[in-house]
């Protein structure tokens, strides 16, 4: 008795596959051939479930972005306070373990991918950064509201700052310039810095 393909699982098997190519030896290397390989399918089945290279590129892309936001969750965990979740997301973007650093590579490969093809991030789904400078920026708010960050800041200034320190430090760990432990200290370093109680007023 044989049993239907199931087609969800192999989409997920070689997307995977172009994602561990992606984080190793960048998307130029991504042929559809080379992920066929990888995934150890034929490229004729590559090819049925993925009918162009674009297709492949922003489906692993989209299951990227599923990963790094369960990651964020995991981090989160029972965290509630405005400090503990901004803590928690930035220090889970930072490459700290062989989960974040496959991840930074792979987002590096895509952003690498950008330069060459800028039309591509609006297709690769560019809004997700923008989400999330989104939340951070709420929750900086809240901690406005409670008095924990002068109320004078510019929230959605901050959050975007914060996120381009926390990539700059990813991109200083993945280079060599300091270790994961060093690139969390920076963070905890400008945190320690921005989570100060207000006087009232909003003066600190």
């Amino acid at each position: 008795m044989t049993t239907k393909p199931d087609h969800e699982e192999r989409r997920r098997q070689i997307a995977e596959a172009l994602l561990r190519i992606a984080a190793t030896d960048g998307l130029k290397s991504a042929s559809m051939r080379a992920v066929a390989t990888e995934a150890g399918v034929s490229l004729r089945l590559v090819q049925y479930y993925f009918t162009t290279k674009e297709g492949l590129l922003l489906d692993a892309f989209a299951r990227l972005g599923t990963q790094l936001q369960a990651r964020m969750q995991r981090w989160i965990g029972d965290a509630r306070a405005p400090r503990e979740v901004v803590t928690a997301i930035l220090s889970s973007i930072l490459p700290t373990d062989e989960e974040s650093r496959r991840i930074t590579r792979t987002y590096t490969a895509y952003y690498a991918l950008v330069l060459d093809d800028p039309e591509v991030m609006g297709r690769t789904g560019a809004g997700q950064p923008d989400l999330l400078e989104g939340f951070l920026a709420r929750q900086l708010r809240a901690a406005q509201e409670s008095g924990g960050i002068d109320r004078e800041r510019d929230a959605g200034m901050t959050a975007a700052g914060l996120l381009a320190m926390v990539n700059g430090l990813g991109s200083s760990v993945l280079g060599g310039q300091r270790d994961g432990r060093a690139a969390l200290a920076v963070l905890t370093h400008h945190l320690d810095e921005l989570f100060r109680p207000s006087a009232p007023g909003g003066r600190v």
